[in-house]
């Protein structure tokens, strides 16, 4: 991959403008990652709700990384204009293409399952890429209103 691929793990913003925020991070950093997500993301220009959306998409995808993802990932996160960008990626093992194809929402008696369905809801859009070198998920907001998590994705 390179810095031109939108997933690729040093994606950064077009300008070549230094990440927002740039982090490796494991289970104990989750709930630091997290915070500091919430700092980044409004000094950037998002607020109420849709700040409120944006960090609960960052935390499922890294908190996936920790779960299923070898237990560590990075994160990076970048403004292009009115649209701001997390990147998350770990080296796990790959997710499942009929996991990845399934839009459907998560049935409530299921404990597991919502982390990338509430990520590709809470956020404008996301992409994802998965193999047996591990998974990575970029997800935007638009710092507009026009944004509203419209929640449409690709893969």
């Amino acid at each position: 991959m390179s810095d031109t691929d939108p997933l690729s793990p040093t994606a950064v913003a077009s300008d070549k403008s230094p990440p927002l925020l740039a982090e490796t991070f494991d289970g104990d950093r989750v709930t630091e990652i997290r915070h500091t997500v919430t700092a980044c993301a409004g000094q950037a220009g998002l607020d109420g709700a849709r700040l409120d959306d944006f960090v609960l998409a960052v935390n499922e995808l890294i908190t996936n990384a920790v779960r299923h993802g070898g237990g560590q990932g990075w994160l990076r996160l970048w403004r292009t204009g009115e649209i701001l960008y997390c990147l998350v990626s770990d080296t796990g093992a790959g997710i499942r293409t009929e996991r990845l194809d399934d839009r459907r929402r998560p049935a409530p008696e299921i404990a597991g399952g919502w982390g990338l369905w509430l990520a590709r809801q809470l956020s404008d859009e996301m992409l994802v890429r998965s193999g047996p070198e591990g998974t990575t998920v970029r997800i935007s907001a638009s710092l507009t209103d026009g944004g509203a998590g419209a929640g449409h994705s690709g893969t």
